[in-house]
């Protein structure tokens, strides 16, 4: 749920002020609202200060068998800054070497100061470029040395006892011989080793670069709400926002430092940042939440919960796999082994868990363990199938793959028109007290009436495995439903609503025909494992062919494990976040609810 939200003003006077942020950023509960931009000279040298701390977090490596240098937290900032500036000097240096060296490599081994000599002798040597096609006449009294040539260009030495120009270009001489360049090269590439060797002794220190970037962040931080605090009458004083719950805790707070508070309600037109307080088997969703970096508006809805369960449906069917999810299941709890005391890590293992549970079930339900035929699976594992999602005849005894499409999303269909029908329910609610209530019991009833259209449509009346409705019934619904939407558009007096209300229809009907992207990612992924499988197969598993088949095996579930991962990315979040979203009026425009508090504190 959305934790409802009051605004609070806290006064104090200047001389408090240190001590009045210190005793606020320790209670954790108020996401402040500058009251005016903060700046100032010690605020920027603070954020500078962060920057140069960061980048020196950021170069440091950690290795967990590295022991820490025991150097001055002073020091260690300012000593990698050194190495850091150092290699890029030695990178800058090998570049230019890397450039000369291949500047004059065609001209081949020389000394360029025995031509220099020769020029102040009055013997005139130059170095030239010249293109083979239309390669320019050498000028009278010139010699001119083919030293190499490439597919375009001939490279030459021009020798003359006066002054002399060649139409072409002329290549400077370089300061040194080319042995000379490439003994630097070696040297500046063995002194950047041996920098980087350098920054690998303070992996160790690692832990403590973060504790220093922290410290400066927090420094920061404070400094920004201190330098956004409004002055008025020699009383400084801050805005901002505060969970109802904890109202007390800031009564009491204000009571023991001699601060002036006060609470008004969140007026129509605020927008506060929005905080997610959910029961534990809610909080796997966070994961996923944190991840795309969204969160509902303040005066959304929350739909975590039901996220997390349509979700979870939505793995099963695009995976699909038994097998994927066994696997899945074993690489989550040995995450959750390893990673046994690290609280951030858990709820993306347990919503992990959950959907591979799902996903299991799935699998069972249609016989699909990595792509391996119905037929070819134990009787035991046959015996949990579902007859229906295999399109398995009661007469005959037989299964049909079509049937088995055509019901596999009949099923997405349901899907999809429940979740959307879950929206506007949750809206009905919601508006009951209002007229305009009405426009979301007109959506459900356009709902189930396109959702029939869809089957029809998709599937076939005569593959429909479901008595069907009367044609009429059908239409009564959705011009029903457009009825009352069209009602609830007079009455809000939305008069633009009426220009758009046919296209709302159509984007309501390719709203619920977009789930059978379940089936058909799903059907794409068990197709891949079967020609795998095959590939597998052919190759055989007996001798040097099983490595080869192995091989195949690995590379090909690895493929499409991946390809699976990518489609719950596409297709499963988009379904939250996009179709059921749009029809409950989810923007997903919220701000997270950021108390003021030191790095990474959590939450009360």
């Amino acid at each position: 749920m959305i934790v409802k939200m009051k605004k609070l003003t806290l006064l104090c006077t200047p001389a408090q002020q240190e001590k009045t942020l210190d005793a606020l950023r320790d209670l954790k509960v108020v996401h402040v609202e500058h009251v005016q931009a903060p700046n100032g000279g010690a605020l920027e040298d603070a954020r500078n200060h962060l920057q140069y701390v960061q980048r020196a977090q950021e170069v440091l490596t950690a290795q967990p068998d590295a022991d820490p240098t025991g150097k001055n937290p002073d020091k260690l900032v300012d000593t990698v800054w050194e190495l850091l500036h150092k290699d890029k000097e030695l990178k800058e240096t090998l570049q230019a070497l890397e450039h000369e060296h291949a500047r004059i490599t065609p001209f081949g081994e020389f000394d360029p100061r025995s031509i220099q000599k020769l020029n102040q002798q009055g013997l005139f040597a130059k170095l030239y470029e010249l293109p083979i096609k239309d390669t320019p006449d050498a000028p009278e009294g010139v010699s001119i040395s083919e030293i190499s040539r490439n597919k375009s260009l001939i490279y030459v030495l021009a020798v003359s006892r006066s002054e002399f120009t060649i139409p072409a270009h002329e290549v400077r001489l370089p300061d040194q011989a080319h042995s000379e360049i490439h003994h630097h090269i070696d040297k500046t590439k063995t002194a950047i080793l041996e920098t980087e060797a350098e920054f690998a002794k303070y992996a160790g220190d690692k832990t403590l670069a973060d504790n220093i970037a922290g410290e400066a962040s927090d420094s920061v931080n404070l400094l920004e709400v201190q330098h956004g605090m409004g002055i008025d009458n020699n009383v400084v004083y801050l805005k901002g926002f505060y969970p109802v719950d904890r109202e007390s805790d800031i009564e009491a707070a204000a009571a023991e430092h001699g601060w002036g508070y006060e609470f008004d309600e969140v007026a129509a037109d605020e927008e506060p940042p929005t905080l997610l307080r959910n029961p534990k088997w809610v909080s796997p969703i966070k994961a996923v939440l944190d991840v795309i970096g969204v969160v509902p508006g303040y005066k959304e809805l929350d739909v975590s919960a039901l996220f997390l369960i349509f979700l979870s449906i939505f793995f099963a069917f695009l995976i699909g796999d038994a097998g994927y999810g066994l696997l899945f299941i074993g690489l989550s709890l040995f995450g959750k082994f390893k990673t046994k005391g690290n609280a951030e890590a858990q709820p993306g293992l347990n919503l992990l868990l959950i959907m591979s549970s799902c996903c299991v079930i799935f699998g069972m339900l249609t016989g699909n363990y990595f792509g391996i035929a119905v037929d070819s699976l134990p009787p035991f594992l046959q015996a949990l199938t579902c007859d229906f999602m295999l399109g398995m005849s009661a007469e005959t005894g037989l299964r049909d793959e079509v049937t088995s499409a055509n019901n596999v999303m009949f099923i997405c269909f349901v899907i999809g028109a429940v979740h959307i029908t879950i929206a506007h329910v949750w809206n009905f609610i919601r508006k009951i007290n209002s007229v305009a209530c009405l426009g979301d019991l007109g959506w459900i009833c356009t709902t189930w009436g396109l959702f029939f259209l869809v089957l029809e449509m998709v599937i076939g009346l005569d593959a429909i495995p479901v008595p069907m409705m009367p044609k009429n019934i059908l239409g009564g619904l959705v011009g029903t439903g457009a009825g009352l939407i069209l009602i609830s558009i007079l009455a809000q007096k939305n008069y633009f609503g009426i220009v758009t209300l046919a296209l709302d229809l159509i984007n309501n009907f390719v709203d619920i025909i977009s789930y059978v992207r379940l089936y058909a990612v799903g059907a794409a992924s068990l197709a891949i494992a079967a020609a795998f499988n095959e590939m597998a197969s052919g190759v055989g598993f007996t001798g040097l062919g099983a490595i080869g088949a192995a091989f195949i095996l690995f590379l090909g579930h690895g493929l499409n494990i991946i390809l699976c991962a990518m489609g719950i990315l596409v297709h499963g979040i988009r379904l939250n976040t996009l179709e059921f979203s749009g029809h409950a009026g989810v923007e997903w425009g919220g701000r997270h609810f950021n108390p003021f508090r030191k790095n990474n504190q959590p939450l009360n």
